[in-house]
């Protein structure tokens, strides 16, 4: 079970010394103008997160390792309006964001039970926020979900709902902590009628990164997920 790794002490981005001194990590990359990506973060088993920066208010895709230098760097772009959740092995520090920056978190409602201690907002199928959709993608987990944004030919933050292969292709990957295979499969078919060449252009995966050779985006993103053998996928092995 995941759950909000955050300590009782939350990061204070006006009290800096409580915060225990370490090694700057790597800064986030710039993927477009207003995007960026942060490292691996080891409290989401290696997840990716990202930061899209918008005038109306920024908003944070899953947790980032939270640390006096992430917070200094998302205080210095203008702090996080929003916090969402694609799947329930993003959660990491989501009680200590939104106690230094009182942002909203989105989370779809099937994972809302792993954070008792946190203000929620909740979704069931489709929810629209100001310059992101959030698309209900059941599968690797119960509330797995991906969330769309329409900018730069359109970009899908798909967690680990589908995730770059050793070829850097990307894949709905099926292991032991799968929850439900066929639920994931289905909500692949979901994607591919739901978006066009024409509103599809990226992916940002959540993970799995290093297998992108140094390219920040999966490109084509439409016409690779189309080319996704659906049968052939319900029968796939499990990888461990």
């Amino acid at each position: 079970m995941y759950l909000d790794s955050s300590s009782p002490t939350s990061v204070n981005t006006t009290n800096s010394a409580s915060i225990p001194a370490k090694r700057p990590p790597k800064p986030p990359q710039a993927v477009f103008d207003n995007i960026y990506a942060f490292s691996p973060n080891s409290d989401t088993l290696g997840g990716t997160a990202y930061l899209i920066v918008e005038k109306e208010g920024n908003i944070l895709l899953d947790c980032p390792s939270f640390d006096e230098f992430t917070c200094e760097f998302l205080t210095l772009h203008g702090g996080v309006k929003t916090l969402v959740i694609t799947h329930r092995g993003g959660i990491g520090k989501v009680r200590a964001i939104q106690n230094s920056f009182d942002c909203e978190v989105l989370i779809q409602e099937q994972e809302a039970y792993l954070l008792p201690k946190v203000k929620l907002t909740t979704f069931r199928q489709e929810v629209s926020l100001e310059r992101l959709k959030a698309i209900w993608t059941p599968g690797h987990s119960p509330g797995s979900s991906c969330f769309y944004y329409p900018r730069y030919g359109g970009i899908l933050f798909a967690g680990r709902h589908l995730l770059p292969n050793r070829q850097g292709e990307p894949v709905p990957l099926r292991t032991s902590k799968t929850f439900q295979w066929h639920w994931q499969i289905n909500s692949l078919k979901l994607l591919q009628e739901t978006f066009t060449p024409e509103t599809l252009t990226y992916i940002c995966p959540g993970a799995n990164i290093g297998f992108l050779r140094g390219k920040k985006v999966i490109a084509n993103a439409y016409q690779q997920l189309a080319t996704l053998d659906l049968a052939s996928l319900k029968t796939s092995a499990i990888i461990e």
